[in-house]
């Protein structure tokens, strides 16, 4: 988390980008999967934030990074800060997008079905997500990224690939939008539990000061 460039699996993360101000890595890992005691790893991800999410998390002030990975009530609130939030998710692994977006539909589904949040207008939402992925190709490098705005509780999704032109996709539904970001940050049950607790253990370290 300081002023170098972090390496995850040889893949490069800035420790600062701007999307409309700046923000800073706070969080970093990968998705895997063991099969028959060999990790495969499927993606490199990058959270950025801004700073001052801190003051939206005072009341964790103390507790240590290894506490606050197992407190998904810590990551609803990191979740639910108003705050800007930029995920940047590269592809180590080549897998056809319409896997990442039936991984992405299912887990978005199944929390809004878990809180009685799935209508009509979500399972719209999601489909779109899901279409915006169906022909994509995740070759080795992609680049996906998700922008959280802070004044909006929607996302801007973003897929980029080597010899095509980027291609985006909002989702203006803040449900989906809330769900997607509980993918990657959601505690315990996030897709990413390396990720997770490189983030518990940055924000319990600006927390202690």
């Amino acid at each position: 988390m300081g002023s170098e460039t972090v390496m995850v699996d040889q893949v490069p993360f800035a420790p600062e980008i701007t999307v409309t101000k700046p923000l800073s890595l706070l969080g970093y890992g990968v998705t895997d999967i063991e099969i028959h005691f060999l990790q495969i790893k499927y993606n490199a991800i990058g959270i950025y934030m801004e700073k001052e999410i801190i003051q939206h998390l005072a009341d964790w002030k103390g507790k240590k990074g290894s506490e606050l990975a197992e407190d998904d009530v810590f990551f609803d609130a990191v979740v639910s800060a108003p705050v800007e939030k930029y995920f940047r998710i590269v592809v180590i692994k080549e897998i056809k997008g319409s896997q990442y977006g039936v991984q992405l539909e299912s887990a978005v589904r199944d929390r809004l079905a878990a809180i009685d949040k799935y209508e009509e207008e979500e399972e719209e939402a999601l489909e779109k997500v899901t279409e915006f992925f169906q022909k994509k190709y995740f070759k080795k490098d992609s680049l996906i990224t998700f922008h959280f705005p802070a004044a909006s509780r929607t996302a801007e999704i973003s897929f980029a690939t080597e010899g095509k032109e980027e291609a985006k996709v909002k989702v203006e539904n803040p449900n989906v939008a809330e769900m997607i970001q509980k993918w990657y940050l959601g505690g315990t049950r996030s897709v990413s539990p390396t990720t997770v607790k490189s983030l518990a253990d940055n924000l319990g370290t600006m927390l202690a000061q």
